[in-house]
């Protein structure tokens, strides 16, 4: 196909050139169930621009509303064949045709047939000036081809499914069921994800609240209304800039407590998020301390684990296991300053800071979900923390009680 120099200035979007390769992306994104927002700071736009992209924008000039821009098609962005034509292609069309060449002169230019310019020219003109981008438009429009769901067409199937999401059964659930009922009926037969689907839709009938639950809204036992987002895990992004030390780097076995010196920590927080207690937990004499953290951020907390590992000897702080929350973003220079390293558990995975997580139910009694932890004082931690590690402990393994294992 020959190159052909245009003059005809490119479409633009909303601040700058529309970006095809982030456009693609941000569509893909959004057709898996990403926010505006998560998908927008994935691909490296702002938020107004895959506002613009998702909703449309309008156009104004002296504060007058003049045109209106649709949201992006998922299908405008998406590669196609090489053999349909593409915005360049019908850019120079526009071009040739304004010059006064002739359908096969075009299509000599553009290496292809002169049945598809002809094509091109009676499906995406209807006036006498063929407008690129617009024809562009038309074609994106067609190319979509909408079908009803079997769910939507068989009204038994709809009832029949809509009937047991109300007794709040899973989609496995039913589409098991589904083959159990109607052995001998494959048009009975629904997979887990079309029900999933159905239920997602928008303006979907399957989401209504049911008779027992009317607080839910959504049937699913997630509670859900659209699909969450999905990632491999060797697409993530890092938590923090800052390469971190995963638990599977620590130079121990997780059962292994024969070493003291080991600690676990996580946050318990409080009311709206706003505040937050630190928690430290020694993996071999489970001893208790507590961080008084005027702020929940990773200042404060560099600032507050500092000063209550400091007066411990150097064999009595040996590593850190800590959950993969933001207010350990200065974990290396938590590590300068106390000289031991911080290993970072797996995402959703408490039962890797076993001993941690069991000390914050116990906290609780203290400080119960839903209050404001910012009004207990220092002192009041040091007397919490005092009487948790006088409190014995029952040992599981020898079925016994330990009476001075938190004391170091």
């Amino acid at each position: 196909m020959g190159a052909v120099l245009s003059s005809r200035r490119v479409k633009k979007g909303p601040g700058r050139r529309p970006q095809s390769a982030k456009r693609q992306r941000f569509m893909e994104l959004r057709e898996r169930g990403w926010s505006v927002r998560a998908a927008t700071r994935e691909v490296g736009v702002s938020r107004t621009t895959g506002a613009n992209w998702s909703r449309g924008y309008k156009i104004y000039r002296n504060g007058v509303v003049v045109g209106f821009v649709a949201a992006l098609d998922r299908l405008a962005v998406r590669q196609i064949s090489a053999r349909f034509l593409s915005q360049d292609e019908r850019i120079a069309i526009a071009d040739l045709r304004q010059a006064g060449c002739t359908i096969r002169q075009i299509a000599e230019q553009l290496g292809r047939a002169p049945s598809t310019i002809s094509r091109e020219l009676r499906r995406n003109a209807p006036g006498a000036t063929y407008r690129p981008f617009e024809a562009q438009r038309l074609a994106t429009t067609r190319r979509a081809r909408p079908h009803l769901r079997r769910i939507e067409t068989n009204h038994e199937l709809r009832d029949f499914i809509g009937a047991l999401l109300e007794q709040r059964w899973s989609p496995q659930q039913i589409s098991r069921h589904l083959r159990l009922r109607f052995p001998d009926e494959p048009e009975m037969w629904l997979c887990h994800e079309s029900i999933y689907q159905a239920i997602y839709q928008p303006g979907s009938v399957m989401m209504r609240p049911t008779r027992l639950a009317p607080q839910r809204r959504s049937p699913l036992r997630t509670g859900r209304d659209h699909r969450r987002a999905h990632q491999r895990v060797e697409r993530r992004r890092p938590r923090f800039q800052q390469p971190m030390r995963t638990i599977h780097q620590r130079p121990f076995q997780p059962e292994d407590r024969s070493q003291a010196g080991h600690w676990e920590g996580d946050l318990i927080v409080g009311k709206e998020h706003r505040s937050a207690i630190g928690t430290l937990v020694e993996r071999t004499t489970r001893l208790v301390r507590l961080l008084h953290l005027p702020l929940r951020d990773g200042d404060a907390l560099h600032h507050a684990l500092t000063a209550r590992l400091a007066d411990l000897p150097p064999g009595l702080v040996r590593s850190i296991t800590w959950d993969q929350g933001t207010e350990m973003a200065r974990h290396r220079s938590i590590t300068k300053s106390l000289g031991t390293p911080v290993y970072f558990c797996d995402s959703r995975s408490p039962w890797q800071r076993g001993s941690n997580e069991n000390t914050n139910g116990l906290l609780r009694d203290y400080f119960p979900k839903g209050t404001d932890l910012s009004a207990h004082s220092p002192e009041h931690l040091a007397a919490v923390e005092d009487e948790l590690n006088h409190r014995p402990e029952w040992c599981s393994t020898t079925k016994r009680r330990r009476t001075s294992s938190r004391r170091c």
